[in-house]
């Protein structure tokens, strides 16, 4: 026989999970059209330089670029600097530096993933996959030594010694003193022992 408390628990416990049920939402206001530029909105204001008075930032009328009054008296050097920063910058004639330019992609992650695929490829010996998953590695993180290191070495197994010799040298560009900087060393030693037999060939 069951105790005399239970259907009264039961019952408390039926109370508890009703009143906890969340209430039906109200009816939702409808759908408002978003708010047109042609309807009258206020243009943002925007303030150049201090004393200056408000200035729409609206494309009809255009931010002021020119330089600072007495700019080129106070910095006369400053426009061979400028042409020294862009040689620097391996920018050719007519390229200006603050001007519209490629970006690069710059994504490590990505990067770590394609070495970390490439490796799995380059266990298998599958040399020409892992190579174009080191060369991702090196679209998305240009200066990735590991998969410059290892693209070298898929590059000297399919027989582009050229090319391996590059990479090889790239490697030591980047870490001189790297954890591959002496296995470099050795497949330069390689490819340059290798290089008069290639020449010889017609």
């Amino acid at each position: 026989m069951l105790p005399r408390c239970i259907p009264f628990i039961l019952a408390l416990l039926l109370v508890t999970a009703a009143a906890q049920q969340p209430a039906k939402p109200s009816k939702l206001p409808p759908n408002q059209p978003p708010p047109r530029s042609d309807q009258g909105s206020i243009e943002p204001v925007l303030k150049t330089r201090p004393g200056d008075g408000p200035q729409s930032s609206s494309k009809e009328t255009p931010p002021d670029l020119s330089a600072p009054q007495n700019d080129a008296k106070d910095h006369p050097d400053s426009d061979s600097a400028l042409h020294e920063a862009e040689d620097a910058a391996g920018l050719y004639e007519g390229d200006e530096i603050g001007g519209v330019q490629e970006f690069k992609v710059w994504n490590p992650h990505k990067a770590e993933k394609d070495v970390e695929v490439g490796d799995f490829y380059f266990k298998r010996k599958n040399y020409r996959a892992a190579l174009d998953r080191y060369r991702e590695a090196l679209y998305y993180k240009y200066d990735d030594a590991v998969a410059m290191f290892r693209l070298a070495v898929c590059q000297e197994k399919i027989g582009e010694g050229e090319e391996a010799r590059k990479a090889y040298e790239s490697y030591l560009r980047i870490l001189p003193h790297g954890p591959f900087a002496n296995e470099a060393q050795q497949g330069l030693g390689r490819l340059k022992s290798l290089a008069p037999e290639v020449e010889k060939k017609p």
